[in-house]
């Protein structure tokens, strides 16, 4: 019997990891996929980015709801089903006349809907690792384990659409990346078979009212603290690289080319993946909370370095010509970057381990209200559209590496989290 269940226990894992992939696989699809609207609407760019990180705002307690009424497996069921809708509604608007305005709706009801997959399957695979592993180090060392594999899909995403859109021309059109829209819709319906037939075992959930379940775990002043955290962790993790863009791309600026600063910023998710893979091994020795506070304080570090030192401090980038050899031993050849931005690249490694250490540490001890919470979790994503939005606005008085304060008060937030209001503590009411 209890070789079985920990059989069940490990497909659960696998599971949970393959949709772990899934959510990154879907959500970096949105920026290539805006390189092709802005040519044909200049403010469209980020659009269908901000739509999926919308629907988390709309999706995040419904679908903590959805777990405690119906469990893990259906809810993450109905999170791939709601997948392969979107990516067949923006599959639609491939077959479209681009350059109608009604085209460009329907490709943005596509990401709003796989908004809602990604932010239900977000709100499945967090709290299911966690539990999978029994919470503490081992449940967080599940989670940077996923978080490895969202990585990873989500450095292959956008090179795979990429190669399919070329260049970008006044012609190009969503018909460009219909083939990887059509793998996308296979994609799901073998994952949603798979998750069908697979016997999962899963943590118990009590079966309670679903307003309750949010008063009880908001009783919890560590999660109260938590959810503000994870708002400012996500804008953190986006707002970096972000800003960094159009610091770079500005015209007349250090680099004007969107194309190079686009790289250079990919390298900052290239390091997420490399600090993930690293803490899936780290995470099981060191405790979250250490975590935390050691990565909040370095990335402060780093940050305030990369807005003090002087701009003249460049190094070279790699040139066309620069082989693999060249590039291994460091010999450059073409244009130059300020230092800063490495420092801000380098930030990467530290962000990579902050999702999993704050849901883990705002979990800890919440037992049946862990569904609700990871709702409300799922509620803060929406930090990662609000916080570059306003340090994109006060670059604009201040500079784009004045603001970047922001993020520097942000991560202050996040060590004293670590520090403080991590402690497990709930209302007297309670």
């Amino acid at each position: 019997m209890t070789q079985t269940k920990n059989n069940g226990t490990v497909v659960a894992i696998i599971a949970m990891m393959f949709l772990f992939a899934m959510i990154s696989f879907v959500t970096n699809m949105a920026a290539p996929f805006g390189t092709i609207w802005k040519e044909h609407y200049e403010w469209a760019g980020m659009m269908g980015n901000m739509m999926n990180f919308a629907a988390y705002l709309f999706m995040g307690i419904p679908a903590g709801m959805m777990i405690t009424k119906i469990g893990y497996k259906k809810t993450a069921l109905v999170a791939l089903a709601l997948g392969f809708i979107g990516i067949c509604v923006q599959y639609l608007s491939s077959t479209l006349d681009a350059n109608a305005i009604s085209t460009y709706i329907v490709y943005l009801a596509g990401a709003f809907i796989c908004g809602f997959c990604v932010c239900i399957l977000n709100t499945v695979v967090n709290p299911m690792l966690n539990l999978l592993g029994g919470g503490g180090n081992r449940g967080n060392q599940l989670i940077q384990t996923g978080g490895t594999l969202n990585s990873l899909a989500g450095t292959l995403t956008p090179l795979l659409a990429g190669s399919m859109i070329g260049t970008i021309t006044k012609d190009t059109s969503m018909t460009a990346v219909a083939p990887l829209l059509m793998i996308a819709m296979a994609i799901f319906a073998l994952s949603f078979i798979i998750i069908y037939f697979t016997k999962i075992t899963e943590p118990e959930t009590e079966k309670s009212d679903a307003v309750a379940g949010i008063k009880g775990a908001l009783g919890y002043r560590h999660l109260v603290l938590g959810i503000i955290a994870i708002f400012f962790y996500v804008g953190i993790e986006v707002g970096i690289p972000g800003q960094m863009i159009f610091y770079l791309s500005e015209p007349g600026g250090v680099l004007g080319s969107v194309a190079i600063a686009g790289t250079i910023a990919a390298l900052y998710w290239l390091l997420m993946l490399v600090g993930r893979f690293a803490g899936s091994f780290i995470s099981g020795k060191v405790s979250s909370r250490t975590q935390l506070i050691v990565v909040s304080t370095v990335a402060m570090a780093l940050i305030m370095v990369a807005i003090l030192i002087p701009e003249s401090k460049t190094f070279n980038l790699p040139g066309s010509e620069a082989s693999p050899v060249d590039l291994v031993l460091f010999k450059f050849t073409g244009g130059t970057i300020p230092v800063k931005c490495l420092f801000l690249i380098l930030c990467g490694l530290c962000t990579s381990v902050m999702w999993g250490g704050i849901f883990n540490l705002a979990t800890e001890g919440l037992g049946k209200y862990t569904a609700s919470a990871s709702g409300l979790f799922m509620t803060m994503v929406v930090g990662g559209g609000v916080m570059p939005l306003i340090q994109n606005l006060m670059a604009r008085s201040v500079g784009d590496i004045n603001s970047y304060w922001l993020v520097v008060a942000m991560l202050s937030f996040l060590l004293f989290y670590g520090l403080v209001g991590c402690k497990n503590k709930k209302s007297a009411a309670e």
